[in-house]
């Protein structure tokens, strides 16, 4: 069971690790072993996810979720199958929290009187020195 919130855990049957070779340097490691790790998670599927959370990680993580509605972490970065596995989770448990997480309210705010005159003298200042940079005006024109 992987823990995600109090009260919201995923079972180990519902995530699929599938190993692949990683790119990028790291000599013969790389062209021989399989360590690039990706994670994939049925939230449309899934039995322990509520309605509610459901449509909500496929609202925000939409951009990250495939048309069936499988969820891809994957993790190449470490030189060690293990170390990636254990990096696929750990992202995979960020980005459910961060999908479940309740949004504040936003407070409307009203800009303070001296931040409202402050701003007006800058435009003022701003204004004047646009006026001293014009070309100055002869007598006879």
């Amino acid at each position: 069971m992987v823990e995600i919130v109090a009260g919201l855990a995923i079972p180990d049957g519902e995530l699929t690790f599938s190993a692949s070779r990683s790119g990028g340097p790291g000599g013969q490691n790389v062209n021989k072993v399989a360590t690039r790790v990706t994670l994939a998670f049925d939230v449309a599927g899934s039995a322990a996810l509520s309605p509610d959370q459901r449509a909500r990680i496929l609202e925000r993580l939409a951009a990250r979720i495939s048309k069936n509605g499988i969820l891809r972490v994957v993790s190449q970065r470490h030189r060690t199958q293990a170390a990636n596995r254990k990096a696929t989770l750990e992202r995979f448990v960020e980005l459910i929290r961060g999908a479940l997480a309740e949004e504040a309210p936003r407070v409307p705010t009203h800009p303070t009187r001296t931040s409202r005159e402050r701003r007006v003298a800058a435009k003022k200042s701003r204004g004047r020195l646009k006026q001293e940079r014009a070309r100055p005006v002869s007598p006879d024109e």
